[in-house]
Parts: C-alpha cells; sequence; structure tokens
C-alpha cells in the first residue's frame, strides 16, 4: 500500500531520480522551457519551485543550497541573475504546465513546462522590466536632440513611402497578363 507516500517515485531509484530531477530543472532554468511528460513536470514543479524562492534573497548560502540541488553553476547564475528579479514579487506559483497532447509511440501524456514571466504570449510581450527602463531617461543630458532626431526620423519614413509607392505605379501600368488554369483539361 502507498498510504502517505508523499511524491511520485518516477519508476526510479533515488539517485537516478535525483539526477533526473536536477537536470530537468536545470534545462527548465537556461531555456526557460521543456517538454516533458504530465508525470515528470509534476514532479518538477514541486523540486523547482523551492529552488526559485529560495534564490530571491541572494546569499552565498542561498546560492550554496541551490547548487547542491543543481549541480550546474551556469544554472544558478541564470536563476539568480534573470530569474530571481523578474519574479520578486511573485509569491509562488512560477511555472505553468501546458497540455499538449500525447506521444507517439507509447501514448504518454506530454506537456509543455515553463516559467509564468518568460513567456511573451502570455505577458503581451511588455515585460515589467523593460517597461520601467523606458520610463527612465537614460541619461542626463539635455533633450534638445531628441525633437532633431525627431524631425530626421520623418524625413526617413517620408522617404521610405515614396520608394514603395514606386513600385506600385510601375505595376499598374504594366499590361495584365492571363493566368493559365487547368480548367477544362483532363489529367
Amino acid at each position: 500500500m502507498r498510504h502517505n507516500k508523499n511524491f511520485n517515485h518516477l519508476g526510479r531509484q533515488a539517485g537516478h531520480r535525483k539526477a533526473l530531477m536536477s537536470n530537468m530543472a536545470s534545462s527548465l532554468i537556461l531555456h526557460k522551457r521543456i517538454e516533458t511528460t504530465v508525470a515528470k513536470a509534476k514532479a518538477l514543479r514541486q523540486f523547482v519551485e523551492p529552488l526559485v524562492t529560495k534564490s530571491k534573497e541572494d546569499t552565498t548560502h542561498s546560492r550554496r543550497v541551490v547548487f547542491s540541488y543543481l549541480k550546474q553553476k551556469e544554472a544558478v547564475t541564470e536563476l539568480f541573475r534573470t530569474i530571481a528579479p523578474k519574479i520578486a514579487e511573485r509569491n509562488g506559483g512560477y511555472t505553468r504546465i501546458l497540455k499538449t497532447g500525447f506521444r507517439l509511440g507509447d501514448a504518454a501524456e506530454m506537456c509543455i513546462i515553463e516559467f509564468v514571466d518568460f513567456n511573451e504570449a502570455y505577458t503581451l510581450g511588455v515585460t515589467p522590466a523593460a517597461a520601467a527602463a523606458e520610463a527612465k531617461p537614460k541619461t542626463r543630458r539635455s533633450r534638445s536632440k531628441k525633437t532633431t532626431d525627431a524631425v530626421e526620423d520623418a524625413t526617413v519614413v517620408e522617404k521610405k513611402a515614396a520608394q514603395k509607392a514606386a513600385p506600385k505605379a510601375a505595376k499598374a501600368s504594366a499590361p495584365k497578363v492571363a493566368k493559365k488554369t487547368n480548367v477544362g483539361k483532363k489529367m
């Protein structure tokens, strides 16, 4: 009986399961989304979410604790440098599982597991960090140069519009040729 068994063993022994979770978590952190089976994705979610929570506090101790689970220096630095600042105000639920159907070979239920804040389709292509960066001025210089840049941009746009109109005029003056069709022919 499996009374009070808290996690899925995934048909593997403990060492193999730990290596599997470590490798999948590192791939998820480096690539921001991976495709796997639903059972592995649910186990990975339980494995990776506490590590992401730990990464919010950037101390030597928390880096060492996360490294003891992931065992990849690149994944740890990616987690602490890019992922942690983006999810700083989120209290949990850092990953999302999207079911994609069944695998052709063995009909295993497949899914995509991804970080919530790193999918442009759901965040409408606007990242909070990018929006904040655009709101702040980049330098302390005067803004008089921006008005001259706007005038230059307007002249460039006008030139491009004139170039696009010229080929349309050439197409309009060319004689029309009937297209060949296969209507009425026997194949």
